[in-house]
């Protein structure tokens, strides 16, 4: 929207300074500090409305978590769908400062939308029925599964980014491994979003860490939405270059706004918790963006913690069925960590330097090409 003032500066020389609004790196900063500051304005606000409403997150009995729950037990009652904070700043902060007519911001505010809503009915039925257990499981996989079909078929069947979605890039390797992914971009493309939402609801389960590495993995996914999204930086870095990706860069930007903004409220010790409206929606934001600039394996390096953590569920619950041990003290590792004596704070911090690392990690491949 706040786009279009750049023109206003030919009727006038002393609107000159609007020019600025049509640089994205003005913009992206634009919408990181409106992001930010939604979230600081209405934070106290949506924890008193939340907590008025009695909408307090249900922690695991004893039966359930055994010796985490004498760790976790104080954090009842503490609210839940904060979500709803993070997800309302970064799309009023894109809807200001984004270009809305480009596909890619269009696909990345449908999936938000989309999976925030899925994860607010989750949040719900938590709440209300007074347990963890929410919307069943194979019933959450299909509506992610359907709202990653309709945002991937989207972008495929548009002209403008048909060609650019369905090549496979490697990170370090210049050109795309598969050029045309066909019908197989149904299966991989979808495969990322879901995997990458389902991978940050399950981080989500101390004070502040999902939101802390969500800060990380998007800050450094909006370098490579710019640098992608400019034809010159692209071909000197030999990254995937789409005229539409530097809008991605203005979506990362809201979207690290709104994990600072919304972390002063999370850390330890919360006073809100993001639920699965937040996890949820965030993991689509992140696969849907990594999409969007052709990075999507690139999303196991730098998005690291998030991948930590869901493998090692996979492999707890592989080894318990095949062999009846146990790998992890508890999963997801987070709670191993735990278990072991760890202060909740100190995994939290050392799972953040952890994030902080994977996307440097993440940031060095642009030169191994």
């Amino acid at each position: 929207m706040l786009y279009f003032l750049h023109e206003l500066k030919d009727n006038s020389t002393w609107l000159e300074f609007l020019n600025v609004f049509q640089y994205q790196t003005f913009r992206a900063a634009g919408a990181a500090l409106t992001a930010f500051l939604l979230c600081i304005l209405l934070g106290s606000r949506v924890i008193l409305k939340l907590t008025s409403l009695k909408l307090g997150q249900p922690i695991r009995t004893e039966e359930e978590i055994h010796r985490l729950a004498e760790l976790h037990g104080g954090k009842t009652g503490t609210p839940t769908m904060g979500g709803i904070l993070i997800v309302g700043a970064v799309l009023v902060s894109v809807v200001l400062w984004s270009l809305m007519s480009n596909p890619f911001v269009q696909a990345l505010i449908f999936v938000t939308l989309t999976t925030g809503v899925l994860g607010f009915v989750d949040d719900y039925l938590k709440v209300t029925r007074k347990n963890s257990v929410g919307v069943r499981g194979k019933v959450k996989l299909i509506f992610q599964f359907a709202i990653s079909f309709i945002a991937v078929g989207y972008l495929y069947f548009n002209p403008s980014t048909s060609e650019h979605i369905r090549q496979l890039y490697f990170p370090s390797i210049w050109f795309p491994i598969v050029k045309d992914m066909g019908l197989f971009t149904f299966v991989i493309l979808p495969l990322v979003i879901v995997g990458c939402s389902n991978a940050v609801n399950l981080t989500d389960g101390l004070d502040g860490l999902a939101a802390g590495c969500t800060v990380t993995t998007a800050g450094a996914y909006a370098i490579f939405a710019y640098l992608g999204g400019h034809a010159i930086a692209a071909d000197y870095l030999r990254i995937p270059f789409s005229p539409h990706s530097g809008e991605v860069a203005v979506f990362c930007a809201a979207l690290v706004g709104a994990g600072l903004g919304f972390l002063w409220f999370n850390c330890h010790p919360a006073k809100i918790f993001m639920g699965d409206t937040g996890s949820l929606a965030i993991g689509g934001m992140l696969g849907m963006i990594a999409i969007c600039c052709k990075q999507e394996i690139l999303l196991v390096i730098i998005g690291f913690v998030f991948v930590m953590e869901a493998m090692s569920v996979i492999l707890q619950v592989a080894s318990f069925k095949m062999t009846g041990k146990r790998i992890f003290k508890m999963s997801p590792i987070h709670h191993h960590f735990e278990l072991l004596g760890w202060e909740e704070s100190k995994v939290i911090n050392r799972f953040w330097v952890i994030s902080i690392i994977a996307a440097m990690v993440g940031l060095m491949t642009l030169k191994l090409r």
